[in-house]
């Protein structure tokens, strides 16, 4: 059996619209500390697929992503660390959107510029990838192009930091 992630309410709304019938959802929150809470004890041979919102500097709003592989996004240093390849997904219903495959970075907080093209950002997939699960795919909705106002718009999730 597979598991359905989504970091919030709102992406249950995602799950009906690319893998209709699903019904084994998990909601982990938004943020690193969050899914490692919520994935902790589950085996690591688990199907897991995450479907989010994800941000993009140049996808069209709306795109449909399929994450092929993740890094972490850290913009300011460079060091060496592993790029985390994913499963395709396995669904018929999903495979006949024809989704644009794309490398997806997870960063700690909201992206709001980079350098970085033909991509998107979260802020979980890298951490569940972490994790060791042996078998996870990802399926990205372009919510926003790097904009916190945008992804509100549309999400209504992820607060502004207070000042």
């Amino acid at each position: 059996m597979r598991t359905i992630l989504i970091a919030e309410d709102s992406e249950r709304k995602l799950v009906e619209e690319y893998l209709p019938g699903e019904t084994n959802i998990l909601v982990t929150g938004v943020g690193a500390l969050n899914v490692m809470r919520a994935l902790r004890d589950l085996p690591r041979d688990t199907e897991l697929i995450n479907i989010g919102y994800a941000g993009s500097a140049n996808y069209a709003i709306g795109t449909v992503v399929e994450v092929t592989e993740v890094r972490l996004h850290h913009p300011n240093v460079t060091y060496t660390e592993p790029t985390m390849l994913l499963t395709p997904v396995d669904d018929l219903f999903f495979r006949a959107l024809n989704p644009t495959p794309a490398v997806c970075y997870s960063n700690t907080d909201f992206v709001l510029s980079s350098p970085h093209k033909d991509c998107v950002f979260d802020m979980e997939l890298a951490y569940i990838c972490g994790l060791g699960f042996t078998h996870v795919s990802a399926i990205k909705y372009v919510s926003d192009n790097l904009s916190l106002h945008a992804y509100h718009g549309l999400a209504n999730g992820v607060e502004e930091a207070k000042h």
